[in-house]
């Protein structure tokens, strides 16, 4: 899934990012697209509290790349 957060401001990209994730399955990708520079800061940390996988990041022109797996979750009773 790509997640395009082009020209949206701190917190935007990262309130946005962690929306989606919560929406997705065990193994999902994510692809998260940000112009703001607080994005490369914000969103690792949200996938870290997330419990999720950021598998990548890369800066590409004045656009940030993020990719990220959903962690499988599993319930303990």
């Amino acid at each position: 899934m790509l997640l395009d957060l082009s020209h949206l401001k701190c917190p935007l990209p990262a309130l946005r990012t962690r929306k989606a994730l919560r929406g997705m399955a065990a193994g999902d990708v994510l692809e998260v697209h940000c112009t703001d520079p607080l994005a490369a800061i914000d969103i690792p940390n949200v996938v870290r509290e997330e419990g999720d996988l950021l598998e990548s990041s890369k800066r590409t022109g004045d656009t940030l790349v993020f990719v990220i797996v959903k962690a499988d979750r599993k319930q303990t009773p």
